[in-house]
């Protein structure tokens, strides 16, 4: 059982295909080591047992028959708790929907069950996803898979986490200023943030701004690929997907080749004075590993300026929007963090919102501009590794040693940029600090260049592999080991 928890997703598809292992002995390891890991690592909101196993059940019937079988069957799932999953508990991270369960599956999800994904179990997130640490009223702190001590990031912190400890080899995060990246960063995933419109929003409220995205959460480039194979394409009712194409995702992420004729920028610093010294070390050295693999790694520091202001009232607009009523209604009863930061944005005039759109059009433009000399754009993803776990939303944070201001700014000024411009990102372990902590490395590609960056990630990969480290929870190995 332990060690069907670290299989691949691409790897456990393989066993049951090949009749090695079952559908439902994988779905039953996968159950027990999520109950068993709530006291330890708190990462789930919802666990849907009886469904799970039922599904399951289905899945090797399946098998038994000898029909086709889709490319991810019997393969356990985990999905981010603002998604909404058709009859399971879906609460948003908020005790206003605590018993909240949707009628209807989204698209991705539709697709992912349609490939052959088990839905087990639903991840926490903070309330409505409007914070880059996972805590909730509903639920409590979310803690880091590698350390009880740190911040699991988020807000995507509980898929992060469940897959870091091999609870199911697949997640579905969100990604609205880092929401994906950030917490992939903080526990060694790889954590795909795709270009604007690659997978379908639906139910998105507004169609044509959107600056959030649904996202593969896995360990490896090929599990993230699989993932977008199922979930990216059209649909009518989002506007953004029309009329793209898309690229076989697995084809790209099979490692082959080099990276010969291929233009990197590798940018250290994005409007941030401080990144801590072992980030810098640590993607310097993934800078050399890339030059390994034939690629042409020049240094730059573009004069950018954070548009933490432009996110603010882009993002703080829509999500007054949304929310306003709510906490109106039931302040008493939320978040402080979150109606604190409400409370902030509440005043914007719709000439300061539109104001934010031109300015977010400026910057996709400025960035854009950055391909003329490069064709992958990379930087760390972090300014420094998961934060404490106590860590105060609006204080400052520590970096080697020093207080630096404005939590969003300061830790991950490289990730808000690309939610406004729609470029696809993708945040990869590159290294362990002194404090037994993962780093990651973000590549950035054009827009509709997804399959590129996959590519390239692909190959970093096998260059440096990291899916074989594992973070040690005792508490939850010990017994899965004795089950």
């Amino acid at each position: 059982m332990s060690d069907l928890a670290w299989l691949s997703a691409a790897e456990l598809a393989a066993q049951i295909r090949a009749k090695r292992v079952s559908p439902v002995e994988a779905m039953r390891a996968t159950l027990e080591r999520a109950e068993r890991s709530q006291p330890v690592l708190n990462a789930f909101v919802t666990l849907c047992a009886d469904q799970a196993m039922a599904d399951a059940r289905e899945a090797e019937a399946k098998v038994a028959r000898g029909e086709e079988l889709p490319p991810l069957h019997g393969v356990p799932l985990s999905v981010k708790d603002l998604i909404p999953t058709k009859g399971v508990r879906t609460t948003w991270g908020s005790r206003i929907f605590a018993d909240h369960v949707p009628q209807h599956d989204p698209v991705v999800i539709t697709r992912l069950r349609k490939a052959g994904a088990i839905l087990f179990g639903k991840t926490t997130t903070p309330e409505f996803g409007q914070q880059c640490l996972t805590q909730s009223p509903l639920f409590g702190r979310t803690r880091n898979a590698w350390s009880a001590e740190r911040t699991s990031g988020g807000s995507s912190g509980g898929a992060a986490v469940a897959v870091a400890a091999g609870i199911g080899p697949l997640g579905v995060g969100t990604d609205g200023g880092g929401s994906t990246r950030i917490p992939a960063a903080c526990n060694g995933m790889v954590g795909f943030k795709q270009g604007l419109g690659v997978v379908p929003q639906e139910w998105a409220q507004d169609g044509f701004g959107n600056i959030s995205y649904v996202t593969p959460m896995t360990r490896t480039v090929m599990d993230t690929a699989l993932m977008l194979d199922a979930m990216a394409g059209p649909v009518p009712a989002d506007p953004l997907t029309v009329g793209r194409p898309q690229p076989s995702f697995t084809a790209a992420a099979r490692a082959e080749g080099d990276l010969k004729a291929l233009r990197v920028a590798w940018v250290p610093r994005l409007g941030n004075d401080k990144v801590a010294a072992e980030v810098l070390r640590l993607c310097g050295e993934a800078m050399g590993t890339l030059a390994e693999l034939g690629a042409a790694v020049e240094e730059t520091v573009p004069s950018f300026t954070n548009p933490e202001a432009v996110w603010f009232v882009v993002n703080g607009s829509y999500r007054m929007a949304q929310f306003g009523h709510h906490i109106a209604q039931h302040r008493e009863i939320m978040c402080p963090t979150f109606v604190r930061q409400m409370d902030r944005v509440a005043s914007y005039s719709a000439q300061e919102l539109y104001r934010g759109i031109f300015q977010r059009t400026e910057l996709y433009r400025e960035v854009q501009s950055w391909f003329d000399q490069a064709d992958i754009v990379a930087m760390p993803t972090l300014s420094r590794t998961a934060l404490p776990i106590d860590q105060d939303f609006f204080g400052p944070i520590e970096i080697d040693g020093e207080q630096v201001p404005n939590l969003r700014a300061a830790w991950y000024p490289y990730t808000m940029p690309f939610n406004l411009t729609g470029n696809p990102a993708v945040s990869l372990p590159c290294g362990f600090a002194a404090d037994g902590l993962p780093v990651g490395l973000q590549l950035i590609a054009r827009p509709g260049e997804d399959a590129v960056l996959l590519r390239v990630a692909a190959l970093f990969e096998a260059a440096r592999p990291w899916a074989s480290a594992r973070p040690v929870l005792p508490e939850l190995d010990r017994v899965t080991a004795d089950a």
